[in-house]
């Protein structure tokens, strides 16, 4: 969707500032909700394309004055309000008034470490084959979905080349509203700077870009 979140591109935000030596979490709160959304990921009641999709639709205003994990916590909070998990009155008082609600899995401490290690793989088998091979030249669509998309906004319309096949992949757009994985050939596409941001670029750079074969025609 087209939101706060999808920044690529766009001006008046100021020079991008990289905090030298900057830690994983500046304060214990943010330990915490990285913590509390990792384990809720982990109990069945969503996955990672919808968690992803409550935190964009968050309010610009809202999602543009927060800070990175403020953002996590917001929409973990969302999610848990949509599942029945908590009430908002159990948010506001920061106690547990009603009854717990049973979980299809739990994420135990000594569990953690492995999980993690192990990550959530979302390659899959697909009985098509790729539409495009490697080398083709391909034009992202031009497209502005309501929902859930990894397609950024920058890129469509742009023409760019087939650099690599990932193999087929879940498809975001899909999962992030319980239509199921309905998987895809992912490819990466490279993009010559000129194309992206429309000017001179002496040095050749380039943007390579993970697209699902729906978010390309060709070119």
């Amino acid at each position: 969707m087209n939101g706060a979140q999808d920044l690529g591109g766009m001006q008046g935000f100021g020079p991008v500032a990289p905090e030298p030596d900057e830690p994983v979490f500046h304060t214990e709160w943010e330990r915490r909700v990285f913590a509390l959304t990792v384990a809720m990921g982990f109990t069945g009641q969503w996955n990672i394309d919808i968690s992803r999709h409550a935190r964009e639709t968050l309010d610009p205003a809202q999602y543009l004055s927060s800070s990175y994990y403020q953002i996590w916590l917001a929409g973990l909070q969302k999610l848990l309000l949509r599942n029945e998990l908590v009430s908002r009155d159990e948010l506001a008082s920061g106690k547990v008034t009603d009854p717990a609600v049973e979980l299809k899995s739990i994420l135990a401490a000594p569990e953690v470490a492995r999980m993690l290690g192990r990550g959530g793989p979302s390659q899959r088998e697909v009985s098509s084959e790729p539409a495009f091979a490697i080398g083709a030249t391909v034009r992202a669509k031009n497209m502005n979905p309501p929902g859930h998309t990894r397609l950024p906004r920058y890129a469509r319309g742009r023409v760019g080349i087939i650099d690599r096949n990932h193999g087929a992949h879940v498809l975001p757009d899909a999962n992030a509203h319980g239509q199921g994985e309905q998987p895809q050939w992912l490819y990466s596409v490279r993009f010559a700077a000129e194309e992206l941001w429309g000017a001179p670029d002496p040095d050749g750079d380039a943007v390579f870009i993970d697209m699902w074969e729906s978010y390309l025609d060709p070119a």
